[in-house]
């Protein structure tokens, strides 16, 4: 399979805190990798890293074989990485059909006066938001909601909304911080299946961090472990879950 997301030799540090330590691996087209460890392992630097919300301070990060390096947040974005956020990103105030047309919206090829005089091509494009924002509510069997402001709904529902809308970018790859965040058991089961549903129809790579070990061992077909941001393991979710490395990484020297 080929390579769409290669990390080589990633470094950042913050003051005195090494966050990423020489971090390498390889996230392939179509798959889910996991990106796993405990509290503090780097997880997040490095997504922060991916999208350019960070500057790496040494190593490479490829995307569709392309060097990532100096390039703008929204110039990736563009290029087809999305992500979703661990604290819920929503914008309160409109409704969850509202929500999804945003990032449609602001990625329409038109002008501010276009939108101010109502001409044709602004109209259409308003169109095309509405209805690729009703798709993905029903794709994510959320339409019910289309008109509830984003402020209103429960934590599951809302962690819907969030990935429909990084969805609506029509993103290659998608980075997914969380989603799991606050749901029970039931809920995690029903975004694992979403998950595997999103992979099937749109072919989307995804990179998973999550806590919730149920969802990263269903849904990913390998598996990167973090510790003080060091790569300590990576494979199968068979392999990670009896390797010792990674047992005493979560639960100490003595419980391993």
């Amino acid at each position: 399979m080929t390579v769409l997301l290669q990390i080589d030799g990633v470094s950042k540090r913050y003051g005195g805190v090494q966050a990423l330590n020489d971090v390498s691996f390889r996230v392939e087209r179509g798959r889910i990798k996991g990106l796993i460890g405990p509290n503090g392992a780097g997880k997040t630097s490095l997504f922060n890293c991916v999208c350019g919300v960070l500057r790496v301070d040494s190593g490479h990060i490829r995307y569709a074989g392309r060097d990532l390096h100096g390039l703008a947040p929204h110039r990736r974005a563009r290029l087809g990485i999305a992500r979703t956020f661990q604290t819920l990103e929503l914008f309160r105030e409109l409704t969850v059909l509202e929500n999804l047309m945003v990032p449609v919206d602001a990625a329409a090829r038109r002008g501010m006066l276009a939108d101010a005089l109502r001409l044709p091509r602004a109209r259409f494009e308003e169109n095309r938001a509405g209805e690729r924002a009703h798709a993905l509510l029903h794709f994510l069997g959320i339409a019910e909601v289309a008109g509830i402001p984003g402020g209103d709904l429960a934590i599951g529902i809302q962690r819907r909304v969030e990935l429909g809308r990084a969805l609506a970018l029509r993103p290659t790859l998608l980075l997914l911080d969380e989603p799991a965040a606050g749901l029970d058991s039931r809920e995690t089961a029903e975004l694992a299946g979403v998950l595997s549903r999103i992979r099937e129809r749109f072919g989307t790579t995804m990179l998973l961090v999550d806590h919730d070990m149920s969802l990263v061992m269903r849904v990913c077909d390998d598996i990167a472990v973090l510790d003080y941001g060091r790569l300590i393991a990576e494979g199968p979710p068979e392999r990670i879950r009896e390797d010792p490395t990674v047992v005493r990484a979560y639960l100490g020297e003595s419980a391993a």
